[in-house]
């Protein structure tokens, strides 16, 4: 009880160094949050003198309304997708390419060169220079479709 009476601003701003501190080795935006609102009860106690039962409802107060207001924040504007959508799906980044077949699609199956690749394509039969769209995949077959 006598560290409770005794707590000084300092005592919040080392407690919100160390929720921050903890928040750098375990993220997730919850220790983050403490520590602001550890660090504004050391502020609020630095400029007005307030008993500890009002520091700790400060604490508790701050710390509930800083993550809801995250959350709501997070809510109406989600964070941006990975930068790399396509990582484990790597056939998904080629449907919806237009591509120009170097050779014909005969008896469904043929050829064709996209970047520095050679791939397998398959599809409705097809003369050579005609370009068709990827619309999808099977394996590593990339099906296509004649373009309008």
């Amino acid at each position: 009880m006598e560290l409770f009476q005794s707590l000084q601003p300092w005592h919040w701003w080392v407690f919100a160094i160390a929720l921050l501190i903890l928040e750098a080795m375990a993220p997730g935006a919850i220790f983050l949050w403490l520590g602001i609102a550890a660090g504004l009860v050391g502020l609020v106690l630095w400029t007005i003198p307030i008993s500890w039962e009002i520091q700790l409802v400060l604490f508790a107060v701050i710390s509930v309304v800083d993550i809801a207001a995250w959350r709501m924040y997070r809510k109406r504007y989600p964070a941006p997708d990975a930068p790399l959508p396509f990582l484990n799906r790597r056939m998904d980044r080629y449907v919806g390419n237009v591509l120009t077949l170097d050779q014909p699609i005969t008896n469904g199956h043929a050829q064709v060169r996209m970047n520095d690749t050679v791939w397998q394509v398959t599809g409705p039969d097809l003369p050579a220079g005609t370009r068709v769209k990827v619309t999808g995949y099977k394996g590593p077959v990339l099906i296509v479709m004649p373009t309008n």
